[in-house]
């Protein structure tokens, strides 16, 4: 099944803090076509969560336009073609590992899980033998692998990640990042994903954006040439190291930018 595309077309947003209102994005245009994977890096606070709420269509624009495959974002989301995974879990604590990574099914209904696809989730994050176990008997970094599981379940054609691997520790990190790109190269969903990992981006990722402090506006948007499938040799290369830095550079603080 394709992926769908993603667009954000002069989208303004402000948020009301104490009575002010703060600019987060100013004008932001960026096209995500069909089976593309873009990640997206920028200071904190520059507005990276915020686009991805609104391509989520948890949040509205001010002005501009967010499309999904030409519809609405919350329309699209109803129909269990948006997967999502946020740096916070957020499971039910009373649902065994199984029931959450269920939850979708369950909240979009007509849909009929499929046993095999659930075990084969639990298997690919790794937790084979917590099939029945509550998230408080897992540690951290295990919560966050239901959560990543949890967004794979429908088989999105548009999947949104914020920081999913953050709570991961670097082996185990780099072993979903060689997944992640193993499940997405066999269905191709649209991604946007938003990391603070410049390696991380550069790995899994066919361009790069790089925003800068809000209001965001876009510095560099940068295709990433390394061949697929990228192994873990690549994290080795020089040629991955010196983009790594190259991209890194447009993350340092930029002349009259606002703090974040």
């Amino acid at each position: 099944m394709q992926g769908l595309p993603l667009s954000f077309a002069d989208v303004k947003k402000a948020f009301q803090i104490k009575g002010q209102a703060l600019s987060v994005l100013g004008g932001l245009s960026l096209d995500c076509p069909a089976g593309s994977f873009t990640a997206l890096l920028g200071p904190s606070g520059c507005g990276k969560s915020t686009l991805l709420r609104l391509a989520l269509g948890l949040e509205s624009v001010d002005d501009g336009a967010v499309l999904v495959g030409g519809d609405s974002p919350a329309a699209v989301r109803k129909t269990g073609a948006v997967g999502v995974a946020f740096q916070d879990a957020a499971l039910l604590p009373w649902r065994s590992v199984e029931d959450n990574i269920l939850l979708p099914f369950q909240v979009l209904g007509g849909m009929r899980p499929d046993a095999q696809h659930i075990a084969d989730l639990i298997q690919l994050v790794g937790l084979e033998g917590f099939e029945k176990a509550k998230p408080g008997e897992l540690s951290g970094g295990m919560r966050q692998r239901v959560a990543i599981a949890r967004s794979l379940a429908t088989e999105p054609r548009l999947l949104l990640m914020d920081e999913p691997f953050g709570a991961l520790d670097l082996i185990l990190r780099r072993q979903m990042n060689l997944e992640l790109q193993r499940i997405w190269s066999a269905s191709r969903p649209t991604t946007l994903l938003i990391t603070h990992g410049v390696d991380e981006a550069v790995y899994l990722a066919d361009r790069v954006v790089v925003l800068s402090s809000r209001p965001a506006t876009i510095l560099a948007d940068i295709t990433i040439p390394f061949e697929r499938p990228r192994g873990p040799a690549l994290f080795r290369d020089p040629a991955f190291h010196t983009l790594c830095d190259e991209i890194g550079a447009w993350l340092e603080p930029q002349e009259g930018s606002q703090p974040a």
